[in-house]
């Protein structure tokens, strides 16, 4: 081997060897970038999924503080007399009315301001009108009528005020609903009642 041949393997020998540093080097850089990348973006998903949850929640209590604003003061429910649909099937033959009698077991109502409830009639063709009456331990009683019972369920808010002739609301024995035969159109026929509730 010449000298010459010999400088020339020597120098190829260094070429790689710079060659393998600088790539050594390279990747050495590339990998700690990678790392400083890695550290970083588990921080900004943290800092995303706080900024998220603080902005659902605040939105979520905005609604619920408009939903209740909007509420009127008297929608409040207080008390749920009947949890279940009351159904009065009516036939006049030979009967004169039909009753639906709710115990109260000598409820106090002295708080309370409205009777509610939601109504409908089976047949669209007949023309009903529903007795409302409460009675107290004091033999006191007091109705007021609910006309032109409707085909579709609608609200109704009886203010107690109206039944004028209870003078004392703190035992109250019975709420009873009544469809008699001269405040209807047809002989037969069913009334439904829902969501019987006293409001605040």
């Amino acid at each position: 081997m010449t000298s010459k041949q010999f400088c020339v393997i020597n120098s190829l020998k260094m070429d790689k060897k710079d060659i393998y540093e600088h790539l050594a080097k390279i990747y050495l850089d590339a990998s700690s970038k990678k790392k400083k990348k890695n550290k970083a973006f588990p921080q900004l998903f943290k800092n995303l999924f706080f900024i998220s949850l603080v902005f659902v929640f605040g939105l979520s209590s905005l609604l619920l503080v408009n939903s209740r604003s909007k509420e009127p003061a008297n929608a409040q429910v207080a008390l749920v007399l009947a949890p279940e649909a009351l159904k009065i099937n009516f036939n006049f033959d030979p009967a004169k009315k039909e009753i639906y009698n709710l115990n109260l077991n000598r409820l106090n109502l002295n708080k309370y301001k409205e009777l509610a409830f939601s109504i409908k009639k089976a047949n669209f063709r007949d023309t009903i009108s529903l007795r409302v009456e409460f009675t107290t331990a004091f033999k006191e009683k007091s109705e007021v009528y609910v006309k032109d019972i409707p085909h579709n369920w609608r609200e109704y808010a009886l203010n107690l005020s109206e039944f004028k002739g209870i003078s004392d609301w703190s035992e109250i024995l019975s709420l009873s609903f009544t469809v008699e035969e001269w405040n209807t159109k047809e002989n037969n026929g069913v009334v439904y009642i829902d969501n019987v509730r006293l409001l605040k």
